[in-house]
């Protein structure tokens, strides 16, 4: 099969609710001009109705890189008083809202009931039974739990799926390489970008010079997602795997875009470095082979160099979507150690969460 991205003879409608937000115009950048979605809708708050999108962003805007006309023009909706409109323009709603966590589980839920198929990077649904959290190279079968989830809620064409913490990207795709050697223990120690945050140099000043060595919620997110991630489904919803077991120390660092890990794996049975490397760098990616437009060439890059990933160097890798890892050395309490990058706000967040909307699609999920 090609690899080359398949092209759609009619285009998905789609819109972005949060679409002001730094994530919301990950997505817009993202979206504009793909070969197989088509923004017909945008949503903001009520500050931002009304008004065209250009307007909307005026003094907020994060990307360096500039929409089409026909979205600049685009007039924003009300995420809520106008979600008759939008779920009658949408067939489909990526969600980058930031609100109380109650609040977005509720929006989200009505865009499902009217039909929409809603595509989250938020974490509100990430522990929600019948929704599952997909990272598309590592569990696109529990995309199986959609059918159980419109048929618990009633929901004919309607669905919800998130995709998970933008930190454990970094190094999950690593350990999933490694997986069948049985990892047992994980240590992480994750240096995240303050975009993480939603936040820029300008709007965090003090982070300059300066390591905040907490983030709220995130170590509990990068211990427990990816066993979720791993579960099996069973009885109507996924039972998280036992195994391995993950500590995890988060920490925010000053840089703009891009988290690393440094990680200590502890297997059943260790193995040798030349065949960690091997099972790196032979990984294949499944959904690569599906054409999906976002999808990266190469889903795992091992760089030799001692001083790499780096980054500044290494964190844009296949337009941001791709996982860089290196320093692969023994541990002297676990097996062995290395270190691993991925971009937060592209394969972390929006990026992350189109490539599993385009699984989505191939998948037939969109008719």
């Amino acid at each position: 099969m090609s690899n080359e991205p398949r092209q759609t003879e009619d285009k998905i409608p789609v819109a972005v609710l949060g679409a002001t937000g730094m994530v919301g115009q990950r997505f817009i950048e993202l979206l504009d001009n793909h070969p197989w979605f088509e923004i017909t809708c945008i949503a903001a708050s009520a500050r931002s109705s009304g008004k065209p999108f250009s307007k909307a962003l005026e003094g907020r805007r994060y990307t360096k890189s500039s929409f089409s006309g026909r979205i600049e023009s685009l007039a924003v909706h009300e995420v809520e008083s106008d979600m008759d409109i939008i779920a009658d323009k949408a067939r489909m709603v990526f969600s980058a809202l930031n609100m109380e966590k109650p609040a977005i589980r509720s929006i989200e839920e009505k865009y499902a009931e009217k039909g929409c198929v809603v595509v989250s990077n938020n974490s509100a649904h990430r522990w929600t039974p019948d929704v599952p959290m997909i990272l598309p190279e590592i569990n696109s079968d529990h995309l199986n739990l959609i059918e159980i989830q419109r048929k618990n809620r009633g929901w004919e064409q309607g669905c919800i799926i998130v995709k998970p913490n933008c930190s454990i990207q970094s190094y999950m795709p690593v350990l999933e390489a490694l997986r069948h050697f049985e990892p047992e223990a994980v240590i992480v120690s994750t240096y995240q970008a303050i975009s993480g945050a939603g936040k820029t140099f300008e709007t965090m000043p003090g982070i300059t010079d300066n390591v905040i060595p907490f983030i709220p919620g995130e170590e509990d997110k990068s211990e427990q997602e990816p066993l979720r991630i791993w579960g099996t489904l069973s009885g109507g919803r996924i039972e998280p795997a036992g195994l391995p077991v993950i500590s995890a120390t988060c920490a925010r660092v000053p840089v703009s875009d891009g988290h690393i890990a440094s990680v200590s794996v502890g297997f059943r049975e260790e193995p040798t470095l030349q065949e960690c490397i091997e099972a790196i760098e032979n990984f294949t990616s499944p959904v690569r082979e599906m054409g999906l437009p976002t999808a990266p060439e190469k889903f795992l890059t091992y760089f030799t160099e001692e001083d790499r990933p780096q980054t500044a160097l290494d964190r844009n890798l296949y337009n941001g979507m791709g996982i860089s890892v290196g320093r692969f050395r023994p541990d002297p309490v676990l097996d062995w150690k290395f270190i691993c990058l991925s971009h937060n706000t592209l394969r972390g967040a929006a990026g992350g969460a189109v490539l599993a909307a385009e699984l989505l699609a191939y998948r037939g999920y969109c008719r």
